[in-house]
């Protein structure tokens, strides 16, 4: 971001940071969806959570509404650049600073905070006064694909990143820190969207892996609403009992299809 404004100006350098975050999000979202909508589409057919696939005027619809949440994720990272450069915010830039393990807790840390924001975020934007206005969005997606993965109303985009630039006042973060998160936070997205389960047999009931969420976790949150609010990981759906009841059997019955081919 520091080189973007040094060597284009603020709105030049705002402008090829938006440019980048949709060129990403197309590279991820639109490789993983052409492997597996249309290279590998009759061969992975077993792995289809929904049975059916999403029209085409819905999926334009989820690239509209994702080149408009990369102008608002650059501005958040804009705002960070600024409020760092006038010294309000604890991102540090020497890597010397702080060891290298810390920049690995950094990430972890960050990740957990993300999570356990947007489990509470997902939950208080189902009740009906803010659905309406601001979920809604997302939930015309109710056969998720890669490219619903940034498919946001712009209040809800301006809410799904906003805990970010609020831990970097508190916590030390380094600029590799927040690119990896951002990173790991696209394809998380982009699993949780995709349509087919790619998680082997077993992995939610093994003790460590349960923890974390599959396709079919988040597909079913679109299918079916109000069950299966959490992000990465799934400690506060297990916690709050918001897990829905099928779940792990819909997962079973999924890659059991898969274990037999």
């Amino acid at each position: 971001m520091e080189f973007l404004f040094d060597h284009f100006g603020p709105l030049y350098g705002y402008l090829i940071a938006v440019f980048s975050i949709f060129l990403r999000y197309v590279l991820f979202a639109g490789s993983t969806f052409l492997m597996f909508y249309w290279v590998r589409k009759k061969n992975w057919q077993a792995f289809k959570i929904q049975r059916k696939f999403p029209k085409r005027k819905n999926i334009f619809n989820e690239i509209q509404h994702s080149f408009f949440t990369a102008f608002i994720f650059a501005l958040m990272g804009v705002g960070i650049y600024f409020c760092r450069k006038a010294g309000w915010t604890r991102v540090y830039t020497d890597l010397q600073q702080y060891s290298y393990a810390y920049l690995i807790l950094s990430f972890v840390f960050l990740m957990l905070i993300h999570d356990t924001y947007f489990y509470w975020l997902h939950r208080l934007m189902h009740q009906k006064r803010f659905f309406a206005l601001i979920h809604r969005v997302h939930h015309q997606s109710h056969n998720p694909t890669p490219w619903t993965s940034l498919s946001f109303h712009p209040l809800e985009a301006i809410l799904e990143v906003a805990i970010v630039p609020i831990a970097a006042f508190i916590i030390p973060f380094h600029p590799i820190t927040l690119l990896l998160f951002a990173t790991w936070s696209l394809i998380w997205n982009i699993i949780g969207h995709l349509g087919f389960e790619m998680f082997p047999t077993g992995f939610v009931h093994h003790p460590i892996f349960k923890w974390f969420n599959t396709s079919t976790h988040h597909n079913m949150h679109h299918s079916k609403a109000n069950c299966n609010y959490g992000l990465y990981f799934n400690i506060w759906d297990s916690i709050m009992n918001t897990n829905h009841k099928a779940y792990r059997t819909t997962f079973d019955q999924i890659t059991q299809k898969k274990k037999a081919i």
